[in-house]
């Protein structure tokens, strides 16, 4: 399967809108909570395998904007639970942050979020994952303005027409709509799921919290009344050149792989100058150099 194959067949499902598929699939989260950026591996393996069955819709829920910031026992209790999370995912993410540069409006973010997908679905997807890395890997406030517009800018959005969207009705109106649809489907933790299908007299299948791949893809194949094939596995330098930044953790549950595995693949690639190693506090993560 070669680069355009996968990225058709695979990533593109992340894009939301026209698409006839037979599922979507609302995923409730906040960019600065670390149990939904511990989903990652799994929403990958979801997409790379199944995304031609369904569309995705971030959902974001703002539940951590209702945190008092500024009292330091919360900054001790986030830093608790960020390195928890990070030491059982192999997503890392430095819970030091919060001492060092804390985001102190944390809806900014969101809105942010908001204001990219008002340039395509996709370009919403691709910022929030860019937003994820500068605050878990970083350890940038992604509440600052200069660090969204370096958001925008290093994933090609228009960023002139990403600082008006910021300031605009519309992108704190499609906020509100998230926080809305986050109380109408009662979405009281994140991160949550919410599969439909295409009858709209059925129920939508609601997964609280994280389990393991063979759940999602379980519910899946419940809600089609026909069998669903996974598509194949790109090669595993394609699949980091389309994410352009990936942990091992991704990898190995994307490939069925163990991190020893992952890492001994890695070496090869990074001998032959196509990946380098991007150091992490927790676990690691592979840039592509193509």
């Amino acid at each position: 399967m070669n680069h355009e194959e996968f990225e058709s067949k695979s990533v593109s499902p992340h894009c939301h809108g026209s698409e006839n598929k037979p599922l979507e699939i609302y995923m409730f989260i906040d960019p600065l909570c670390p149990e939904c950026w511990s989903l990652e591996p799994i929403i990958k393996k979801l997409s790379v395998e199944y995304g031609r069955y369904f569309s995705l819709k971030h959902v974001i829920s703002g539940k951590l904007n209702a945190l008092n910031r500024g009292k330091r026992q919360n900054y001790d209790q986030l830093v608790e639970q960020w390195e928890k999370t990070a030491s059982r995912s192999g997503m890392s993410c430095d819970g030091s942050v919060w001492y060092e540069n804390p985001v102190l409006s944390p809806q900014l973010a969101s809105i942010a979020i908001k204001a990219a997908e008002l340039q395509g679905r996709k370009a919403g997807i691709r910022f929030l994952r860019k937003l994820q890395e500068k605050l878990f890997l970083e350890k940038k406030n992604v509440s600052d303005f200069d660090v969204l517009k370096e958001c925008a800018s290093q994933i090609g959005l228009d960023v002139v027409e990403f600082v008006t969207d910021i300031h605009s009705e519309s992108a704190a109106k499609a906020f509100q709509c998230d926080v809305k649809i986050t109380a109408e489907m009662d979405v009281e933790e994140i991160p949550t799921m919410v599969f439909f299908n295409e009858n709209i007299e059925d129920e939508g299948i609601k997964v609280t919290g994280q389990y393991s791949f063979d759940v999602y893809e379980q519910i899946l194949k419940e809600m089609v009344p026909y069998r669903l094939e996974p598509s194949p596995l790109p090669a595993i330098e394609l699949f980091i050149k389309h994410y352009t930044l990936v942990a091992t953790s991704e990898i190995a549950v994307v490939y069925n792989m163990t991190e020893q595995e992952v890492n001994k693949e890695m070496k090869k690639l990074q001998l032959k100058q196509v990946v380098e190693q991007v150091p992490a506090k927790h676990g690691s993560f592979w840039k592509s150099l193509d």
